[in-house]
């Protein structure tokens, strides 16, 4: 039986997913058992013949969807359905595992068989320049469920109806499928063995424009995260509580949002964000968060 199945999603990142499926490939555990299940969400790019080529290098089972673009929840639980590993190992298109990945998920899910086991993420901006993998607090997250890095018995996944499709937009997939695996007292446990590089190339003037535009998805998804999970940590986790609120409620009166538009117009637009520059780029991607969110509160009602 296959102990293993490593899921994952990828849309228009051909260049970056060869690399991603050479390193799924390259495990130290037997690759009769585990898969690979890879769900292309409607790219338009060269996606298609970068799959093929990996096909022809697998050494496991090799399950490719090719679906409409539909969004992360729909494109996991197509890879869900063809799931076959008593555990399923959740990675994104921008994660490269270490070669003892899919080895150390299976023998912490053997350690604890009903529980999540979440691991490491070092991030870095170089795939070829990438550092000792030796992993440290500065690269924990602290999401009960983040698919990153994360595996979970796919009965359990199943149970709870995999992931919630009404996400379509950008965000908050992931934290409500832990949301409800934690609900169901579904234990979670920690492997900083089970390590991935996560690539985050530096941000430029021109990544600008797509912060904001995913700042704006991602509030409007978190008021759906709320209407499904009403309690604390959603409050918490969206900012949709009175501090926070309250607060960016006074830096949009303030025109902080604006002035912060007006240092960063004056960057060149190939410009890497650093420093200063970077922190007022992600200071106004915040603004711009809460200020749908309250548009997305408001249309709610």
């Amino acid at each position: 039986m296959i102990e293993a199945t490593v899921q994952l999603c990828t849309y228009n990142r051909a260049a970056l997913l060869e690399r991603v499926l050479e390193a799924c490939f390259d495990q130290v555990l037997e690759a009769e058992r585990y898969e690979v299940v890879l769900v292309n969400d409607g790219s338009t790019d060269s996606t298609a013949s970068t799959i093929e080529r990996a096909r022809a290098n697998a050494p496991c089972l090799f399950t490719v969807v090719h679906q409409a673009n539909g969004g992360l929840a729909k494109a996991r639980n197509a890879g869900i359905a063809h799931a076959n590993g008593r555990r399923i190992i959740f990675i994104d298109d921008d994660v490269l595992p270490l070669p003892n990945f899919v080895g150390e998920h299976v023998r912490a899910g053997m350690r604890r068989p009903d529980a999540i086991v979440r691991g490491g993420a070092i991030d870095v901006e170089d795939l070829d320049n990438l550092p000792t993998p030796v992993w440290s607090i500065r690269n924990y997250s602290g999401n009960y469920f983040w698919t990153t890095n994360v595996s979970v018995p796919l009965a359990t996944i199943r149970a709870i109806g995999g992931f919630d499709e009404s996400f379509s937009e950008y965000g908050w997939e992931d934290i409500d499928v832990g949301l409800r695996l934690r609900a169901r007292r579904v234990p979670a446990i920690f492997d900083p063995m089970a390590l991935v590089y996560h690539y985050k190339p530096p941000r430029r003037t021109r990544d600008i424009k797509r912060m904001l535009a995913q700042a704006r998805a991602q509030a409007r998804t978190a008021v759906r995260l709320i209407a499904l999970h009403p309690h604390w940590r959603a409050y918490l986790a969206t900012g949709v509580n009175s501090a926070q609120r309250g607060f960016h409620w006074l830096t949009r009166r303030a025109g902080l949002g604006e002035r912060v538009r007006s240092r960063l117009s004056a960057l060149a637009p190939d410009a890497v964000l650093r420093g200063r520059e970077l922190r007022l780029a992600r200071a106004l991607a915040t603004e711009v968060y809460f200020e749908e969110l309250e548009r997305a509160l408001v249309a709610q009602r």
